[in-house]
């Protein structure tokens, strides 16, 4: 059982004695709460499933599941490699790509707001880069444009090596800070991989261009409307908002960090383990710069956050239905929308998700498409070698088979 259910087992037991003297109502309702808490302890099938990340090499792992019975968080593993103390459930962590998901859903708010054309060239709002005028805004968020993908890119059996990304060369590098209009020029000396509008691949090139996208239409900073739009606690009122605008989440554990290189607040710690000179290597890197993927992958969050968002914006909260269901129309190549992939599970239910890693973080975010069910993670990355090509699908389709298709296929 984690351990954050058996503080409340206890909180649950105190409530319960201290109303013995009270009305038979409230004492009623005291015990309707403590079953309820204890059927969401009884979650063994996810216990189980996070734990099957750290059995296959990972440091540790948080969870968070809401769905029809309630809310259940867990942890597996340890915070930090030398320690015994789990990773915490409210911890904070890098989301690595599902910042896509959160910067498709401001470029489509401002789509909703007339100041952005979904379907308009984006080399009329970035004149700058020169970019080929058939390259347009809907392009950019599902990946269709043909840029080339400035941390590497593989196409076509191909592989095409771009900035410092992986091993020593980016260990070197990590607390170098780029800045977004270099990433651009990076992947346009590169040249075109295909034709826009062509083919389909994945390229963080796509959205560096969709954040500076975002600071055109605004006259602000991606992060600041960031925080104005999706971020910012409700009881705040956004400088210049509208009544059409939607209010903000209140999303107090996430933010864009820019170049600050340490996590605030409690956080496991990511590992990196890379083979130099034929040696293997294991470094700490909770530590590192993130300006080198900006908005393709920089922002800080928590499993809480990643749910109440990602619920948010499948409910209908933040983006108008016509536009909701445009980014939720998947390319039919490989099953992505506009900042978010559409797949049928195994067991024929449907999840919308956009996964994400750091080196050293991964995050996992997951809802049914009503966001009725979610699930958000993260896993801390390892000193030992993971087997990414067989085990990790297999705990991954482990995790998803308990928390979406009940507990009957969980084994």
């Amino acid at each position: 059982m984690p351990r954050v259910f058996r503080r409340a087992a206890v909180t649950v037991l105190a409530v319960t004695l201290l109303a013995g003297a009270a009305a038979p109502g409230a004492a009623t309702a005291d015990s309707l709460a403590a079953s309820k808490a204890a059927a969401l302890q009884n979650r063994p099938e996810l216990q189980e499933a996070i734990q099957g990340f750290v059995d296959i090499g990972f440091t540790g792992m948080q969870m968070r599941v809401n769905d029809q019975r309630g809310e259940w968080a867990g942890t597996a593993g340890v915070r930090k490699l030398g320690q015994t103390a789990k990773p915490p459930t409210n911890g904070r962590f890098r989301i690595g790509s599902n910042a896509k998901t959160f910067v498709a859903t401001v470029v489509l708010q401002l789509v909703a707001e007339g100041k952005i054309g979904l379907d308009a060239p984006v080399a009329g709002y970035l004149p700058q880069f020169e970019l080929d005028r058939e390259i347009t805004v809907r392009m950019l968020l599902q990946h269709t444009s043909g840029l080339f993908n400035y941390t590497g890119d593989y196409y076509n059996g191909k592989p095409m090596p771009g900035l410092p990304s992986t091993g020593q060369e980016w260990v070197d590098n990590r607390f170098r800070t780029y800045q977004p209009g270099e990433l651009v020029r990076f992947a346009l000396a590169k040249g075109p991989l295909f034709l826009p509008g062509r083919d389909w691949n994945y390229s963080n090139t796509n959205y560096v261009l969709a954040a500076l996208l975002i600071e055109k239409a605004t006259g602000r900073s991606y992060a600041e409307e960031m925080q104005r739009r999706i971020l910012r606690s409700p009881d705040a009122a956004a400088p210049g908002s509208t009544p059409q605008q939607p209010r903000p989440l209140g999303l107090s554990g996430t933010e864009v960090p820019g170049t600050r290189t340490g996590i605030r607040g409690p956080h496991a710690h990511g590992y990196y383990r890379y083979q130099d000179a034929g040696q293997w290597k294991t470094v700490d890197v909770t530590r590192q710069n993130p300006s080198l993927v900006f908005a393709a992958g920089d922002m800080i969050s928590t499993t809480q956050d990643l749910h109440t968002f990602f619920s948010a914006l499948m409910s209908g909260k933040l983006l108008p239905a016509p536009l909701l269901a445009e980014m939720r129309t998947p390319h039919s190549k490989v099953g992505y929308g506009l900042g978010l992939y559409v797949e049928k599970l195994g067991c024929g239910v449907t999840v919308v998700r956009h996964n994400g890693n750091n080196i050293g973080y991964g995050a996992l975010m997951y809802s049914t498409p009503d966001g009725s069910k979610t699930l958000t993670a993260s896993i801390t990355g390892v000193d030992t070698e993971v087997d990414l090509a067989t085990k990790y699908p297999k705990a991954l389709d482990k995790l998803l088979k308990a928390a979406f298709c009940g507990e009957q296929t969980a084994g």
